[in-house]
This record gives C-alpha cells, structure tokens and sequence, in this order.
C-alpha cells in the first residue's frame, strides 16, 4: 500500500502510449484492490490493442494503488488524487483521452473478447456504438430508441461514445448515481448523434456496484426530475407516451393495493 500526505496528487503518463488510439478507455477506482486486477487483465488481453487505459484513483486506501503501479506498463495514463464522486473523476478523466471514442469501465467490470471484435468496427467519428452486456448471468441488448432511453438506461459498459460529444456534454455531478442516465439520454436525443447497434458481447457488469450499492438521497433527484429530461431532450411524444405508461402503472399499484 502506498502511503501519501492528505491531497497530494500522484500521477504517472506511460512514455510508450499510443499518441491517437482508437478508444479511451477510463476506469475510476476507490479501494478496488479485490478486483482492480481482473479488470486491467481483461484489457490488456485483448487482440485489438488499439486502445489507450487511463485510471483515474480517488485516493485509495487500500491496495489499489500498489496495484495500478503493478500494470503502469499497461497504463497510458494514471492518477490519484481527491474527487467529489465518480462522475466528477470521469468528467476529469475526458480532459486527457487522445482517443475517437471514450469507453468507460467499472473497476470490477469484465471486457469480453468480442470487445476487440467491437473495436475494428468502429469507423463513422461522429456515431456513438453500442453492443450487449451481461448482467448476472443475463444478456442486456438491443436497438435502442429514444423511447427505450425514457423506460431505461442503457450500460455505459456496452457503449462506445465518440470523443467529440463531450465537447458539448459533461455528467451532472449534482446526480450522484444516474448522472450517466441523464447524459444517455441527451445522446439519444442529440439528432447529430448516430446511434449504431452491433449486437456483440463486450462486457461483464457486475451488480452490487456504486450504482447499486450507494444510499445517497441524490438517487431519489434524478428520479425526481427525470420527466423534465425527458421533455426537454426526448420529444413530446416520447414524453406523452411515457407519462401515460406511469399513469398506467400507478392504476395497477393502486388496483392491486385494493
């Protein structure tokens, strides 16, 4: 375990990095030494190594460090050092990708091999790809639409954002844990955007992450506001049609209670 002053930034920038990689991946860890490993390992044995890996570390305490030091090889660029939650990590983390499209990874997440595959088809700078994830056991993936966006997120483990939206688009930090719904569903809305579907595998999320674990009252915002979002981003009539599905289910509840 690395022991450092309270605030003190470490950073490393691999020298060998590919200067103009295809995808950036962004992995952010906090205390993810149980896991961390697995995940690198199923990066960097990939075929298509036309990736860079940037790991952007909140001040771990724990042996997270030791290991991304370990991998920094592997690593074209690494940091660590106090954030204000995950998204404000990713949101530091876009400011040094070099690549066309950015990919973001749990750290206890897995990348199938099809995730090489996946990468060798990516060739329109402008369109954002998305393939299938598994969830416990479970295949996640499909066309999506933009009324599909308005009932659910999409895993931003299966999709390939290109770069250049995020010149325009940042994540809401003030939502602590839907903060990427609310950016999927300005893509889906984002007419300049093509979305592409590839059904391919390319990768494992792991329920019982931050996403499901985290209490924080903020998880209740973004439901709170979400009809705003998608008013404003999705069309009325992606609006309407989702109104009416809740007013449909609050009928059910109520019948059922009865």
């Amino acid at each position: 375990m690395v022991k450092k002053p309270e605030s003190e930034k470490i950073s490393y920038r691999n020298p060998e990095a590919l200067n103009e990689p295809k995808v950036s991946i962004i992995i952010v860890t906090y205390n993810a030494g149980l896991y961390l490993e697995n995940c690198i390992n199923s990066i960097i044995s990939q075929q298509n190594k036309d990736y860079e890996l940037l790991i952007f570390d909140g001040e771990s305490n724990d042996n997270t460090i030791s290991i991304i030091q370990k991998k920094q090889e592997n690593i074209s660029y690494w940091q660590s050092e106090k954030d204000k939650g995950i998204y404000d990590a990713m949101n530091k983390a876009l400011e040094f990708v070099r690549g066309k499209w950015v990919f973001f990874l749990g750290a206890d997440d897995l990348l199938f091999n099809e995730f090489s595959e996946m990468l060798s088809m990516l060739n329109k700078p402008k369109a954002l790809y998305y393939g299938n994830c598994m969830i416990d056991d479970q295949l996640f993936g499909k066309k999506y639409s933009n009324y599909h966006i308005s009932k659910i997120n999409y895993c931003h483990q299966a999709i390939f954002y290109p770069a250049f939206i995020f010149n325009k688009y940042k994540y809401e930090t003030k939502y602590k844990v839907y903060a990427d719904y609310a950016l999927n569903i300005l893509c889906w809305g984002d007419n300049t955007i093509e979305k592409i579907y590839i059904p391919k595998n390319i990768s494992n999320y792991k329920l019982g992450g931050f996403s499901n674990n985290n209490n924080n009252k903020s998880t209740d915002l973004f439901k709170l506001e979400k009809p705003q979002w998608i008013k404003k981003h999705l069309g009325k009539t992606v609006y309407l049609r989702y109104c009416y599905r809740k007013w449909k289910a609050k009928i059910r509840t109520e019948q059922d209670f009865f």
